[in-house]
């Protein structure tokens, strides 16, 4: 299939300059989502992530273990969506949560920079699945994607997809950082979409430039071109770098904003975190919190 002349069906992304002018306009507006209710509500959407060298099972089974416990110490509040680990913990993951209904992600197919053979890619990401992963997070190829080989890092994701099935959340990390400009970011949110991804995300946390509400305004609003072009809902992930609940109200604000109340369900909307966790419910709760 020939993907360039798909992308050229959609406009153009916004100059780098319009793209600030947005988001100094939502930031104005994040003010209003800074309180408890909205901290709640992005404490939902966590994908609370332990991706470190120096993980073990010892410590995957201490950090699952106490997500899986937080309905009962905080019953008044929202449990994580899922806990996010590397594919050889979700077997260790999944026994540390029991009969919680916080889902496992699993990220897989050479994170964090894809660069490896795809029946490599493959094989992870059907062995995370059969482990029990039940959401698998991938990055695209970034030099394919730089090279203009649209149809190669497509069919690539496209395998992917097919691989997990479709009762899986495949979510697509486009690594925005690396991309910079908003063209590009929209180009590879676009292309991701078009291979049947479930959620696009903005970065790995594992090069020098994260998540940024700039990238996170270019992918929001490929996501609501997508959806008014085909009608298929396609969620956003803010990932690497969010760390304090001002910064999770302004993606949210940014969500609301852009594609509106309904993307702003755990269905729809995560952040990939692990300090913001605690961070959020320090400010909700009022007091000097360190759970997780």
């Amino acid at each position: 299939m020939n993907y360039a002349e798909q992308l050229s069906e959609y406009a153009a992304a916004a100059s780098s300059a319009d793209v600030a002018a947005e988001v100094a306009r939502i930031r104005s507006l994040a003010a209003r989502n800074e309180n408890r209710d909205v901290w709640a509500a992005c404490l939902g959407a966590i994908d609370l992530t332990t991706l470190s060298v120096t993980d073990s099972d010892r410590w995957v089974t201490e950090f699952a273990g106490r997500a899986a416990r937080f309905a009962i110490d905080f019953p008044h509040l929202p449990s994580p969506a899922s806990v996010c680990v590397y594919p050889a913990f979700v077997d260790v993951a999944g026994l540390a949560l029991g009969a919680s209904r916080i889902a496992i992600t699993s990220v897989a197919g050479g994170f964090p920079s894809s660069q490896t053979f795809i029946e490599v890619k493959m094989l992870e990401a059907a062995m995370a699945v059969e482990s029990g992963a039940d959401e698998v997070d991938v990055v695209i190829s970034v030099g394919e994607l730089l090279d203009g080989e649209y149809d190669r890092m497509v069919g690539t994701l496209s395998l992917l997809r097919e691989e997990v099935g479709e009762e899986t959340v495949l979510k697509v990390i486009v690594e925005s950082g690396a991309l910079r400009e908003p063209e590009t970011i929209r180009r590879a949110s676009l292309l991701a979409m078009m291979a049947g991804v479930d959620f696009v995300k903005t970065s790995t946390g594992k090069i020098d430039v994260a998540a940024t509400p700039e990238a996170a305004v270019v992918m929001c609003t490929a996501i609501r071109d997508y959806y008014e072009r085909t009608g298929r809902m396609v969620g956003f992930k803010a990932a690497g770098g969010v760390r304090t609940p001002q910064d999770a109200s302004l993606y949210y604000t940014i969500v609301e904003e852009i594609l509106g109340a309904e993307w702003l369900s755990p269905a729809f909307f995560r952040i990939g975190a692990s300090g913001l966790a605690n961070n959020l419910l320090t400010a909700i709760e009022g007091r000097e919190i360190s759970y997780f």
